[in-house]
């Protein structure tokens, strides 16, 4: 796969995750965070199943029980994230989550530093403080007083921010990503699933209600995107990859005004320019000049 091609598929999972923030808030008016979280997961590991199979016969090497523990601790990571994602969706709105949750591409290598002592190019930190006055824009631009369900989006861009850290050591080497992804949405669909049972009303005419945000979910901005994500990252740089999936707020701000008629003032509008700058900067100035020690 060429490198374009590669970055095609990183747009298309961005273009899915997008349209995936107005089902995933849609739903919830019929189901709980953790049940819609769980069917779309078992979805998304059923249909993709039959790929992880063919990847597993065709490949010669064999996955060490590291790699298992691996996979098993992305797919918790995913959990966490999903339920820190739509649980906030509760409060807050599509525009909103989605642009919170590209934080997670200014995280990464401030976690780099914290875990494994390797320091980030200097633009990290100008982008950082980018971001924070876009979040504080956002918010209002007055006293700084994010909803709930803002912080649990910034929560959720922490655990994503961990799980493309783990990705890019374990899934490079193995060869395997479709078993990776569906290994992370089989631990996902299991866990969440068994927490809404306890937790949430369990109605299969609330389920019939909220399918074909489930379907959507599921198969596409669920099983595909996840997916084309990690497959996509295979062939191409981490730079061009971060720039091409931060595109899923894009898209989130464009679907949350066509589909559910959201609006930002003009503020909010600089406050996501903010964000967006503060992504794009962390990944492409240090392509441009790179740095003695730079995060990879």
């Amino acid at each position: 796969m060429s490198r374009i091609q590669a970055n095609i598929l990183l747009l298309l999972a961005g273009a899915m995750w997008g349209m995936g923030f107005v089902a995933q808030s849609t739903a919830m008016d019929a189901i709980g965070p953790f049940l819609f979280i769980g069917l779309r997961f078992a979805i998304a590991c059923i249909s993709m199943l039959p790929f992880a199979i063919w990847e597993s016969r065709a490949s010669t090497a064999r996955l060490a029980p590291r790699d298992w523990r691996n996979f098993g601790l992305i797919g918790l990571l995913l959990l966490t994230g999903m339920a820190a994602q739509q649980i906030g969706l509760l409060t807050t709105t599509v525009t909103n989550s989605g642009f919170l949750t590209g934080l997670y591409v200014v995280m990464v290598p401030f976690l780099v530093v914290l875990l494994f002592r390797q320091w980030p190019h200097r633009v990290v930190w100008p982008a950082a403080l980018s971001a924070l006055a876009g979040i504080w824009l956002l918010s209002g631009a007055g006293e700084v007083s994010l909803q709930p369900g803002d912080w649990l989006t910034i929560l959720c861009a922490l655990f994503w921010a961990l799980q493309v850290i783990m990705i890019a050591r374990s899934a490079a080497h193995t060869g395997r990503p479709v078993t990776l992804a569906v290994t992370q949405f089989g631990i996902t669909a299991v866990l969440a699933l068994a927490i809404a049972l306890v937790m949430e009303p369990f109605d299969l005419s609330a389920i019939r209600a909220a399918l074909p945000e489930i379907l959507y979910a599921g198969i596409f901005s669920g099983g595909i995107a996840f997916t084309l994500q990690v497959v996509g990252q295979r062939y191409t740089t981490a730079p061009q990859a971060a720039i091409f999936m931060s595109t899923e707020a894009v898209f989130a701000a464009l679907f949350g005004a066509l589909f559910l008629g959201e609006r930002l003032p003009s503020t909010g509008f600089a406050g996501c320019a903010l964000i967006f700058a503060a992504i794009l900067a962390v990944e492409i100035v240090p392509a441009l000049r790179p740095a003695r020690r730079a995060v990879p």
